[in-house]
């Protein structure tokens, strides 16, 4: 019997992965955290995704930060992937405490007083509101597009579950920063909607981890249909794995997705949790959307159903 699209590429997960636990970019290739994370949700409930959360979770460090392999000692945006790792498993311990805090200390270094004082006196052109906060790749350097899409992902969802003043206000600055940076034709580039004054394109995978990063804000839903436009067109495997989970994760409907399994083990996991049965709900926020809009709105949150993300909330009214 012929298996579905999703099923051959969980068979193909399976079979690359290393005897660590973990995955390559490619097969028999070194373990890294981000394959290793991708592919580990993509296979969430089967032994191969225990095996890989046993691995990553010996590369935190005390500070909370997650490595990205073994033989490298700095914690870096990987943290955002492995905290929404423990979201989906439901582990809501100490490494899961750790690593949000890690993530709330981190931001891009354009944010720091001096550059913003100096941007407010105009020793430098602005492309962005400085007073707005990202994420980085790593400690130390700039905030870019990707780093901040997946940390919100990972702080809304850990919001459910670890409610501070602080969490919401940087999830507010980031989506605002992330909105703030939208290209003049509708998308997103790397980081800035401008260099040196001059309009930069967006790009179709950078475009849907925005948003991916930006789901349930109303000011997204008119372009969606341009997203399914984008993954009809580009040629890009990348581009076409994140576009099928950011439309549903957004609650639309991608383009039919077929073709072989590619070599590459991470848009592999991608491409697997964007099949029409796979585990794209693991990247869901709307729960906690929906549990914010019930704290604003007076309501108390009862309980949800965190299985995959698709959550039910309960809610009722205070006296």
């Amino acid at each position: 019997m012929e298996k579905s699209y999703l099923g051959v590429r969980l068979d193909a997960l399976k079979r690359s992965q290393n005897s660590d636990g973990g995955w390559g970019y490619f097969r028999d290739k070194q373990s890294w955290l981000e394959p290793t994370a991708y592919a580990a949700l993509a296979l969430h409930g089967d032994a191969a995704a225990d095996r890989a959360w046993a691995l990553i979770s010996r590369w935190q460090g005390q500070d909370g930060g997650w490595r990205p392999s073994s033989d490298v000692a700095i914690a870096n945006w990987g943290t955002a992937l492995c905290v929404t790792i423990a979201t989906a498993r439901g582990e809501f311990g100490e490494p899961f405490q750790k690593g949000v805090k890690w993530l709330l200390g981190s931001a891009g270094v354009e944010t720091r007083l001096l550059n913003r004082m100096a941007a407010k006196v105009g020793l430098f052109k602005l492309e962005r509101d400085l007073n707005l906060k990202g994420w980085p790749w790593k400690p130390g350097t700039s905030s870019w597009v990707e780093p901040t899409a997946h940390t919100l992902v990972a702080l809304k969802r850990a919001s459910l579950k670890f409610a501070s003043k602080e969490l919401g206000e940087r999830v507010r600055l980031g989506e605002a920063q992330l909105a703030g940076v939208r290209s003049k034709d509708g998308g997103w580039n790397y980081g800035s909607r401008a260099a040196l004054g001059i309009d930069l394109p967006s790009y179709p995978e950078t475009t849907a981890l925005a948003l991916v990063g930006l789901q349930g804000r109303g000011e997204i839903a008119s372009y969606l249909s341009e997203a399914a436009k984008l993954a009809r067109e580009t040629k890009s495997p990348l581009a076409k794995a994140w576009l099928a989970i950011a439309l549903r994760v957004n609650g639309a409907e991608p383009p039919v997705s077929n073709g072989d399994v590619t070599p590459d083990v991470l848009i592999t996991a991608l491409e697997a949790l964007g099949a029409a049965e796979g585990n794209h709900a693991f990247l869901s926020t709307i729960a906690a959307h929906n549990a914010a809009s019930a704290r604003l709105n007076g309501a108390e949150v009862i309980s949800e159903d965190s299985r995959a993300g698709r959550c039910a909330l309960r809610t009722e009214r205070s006296s």
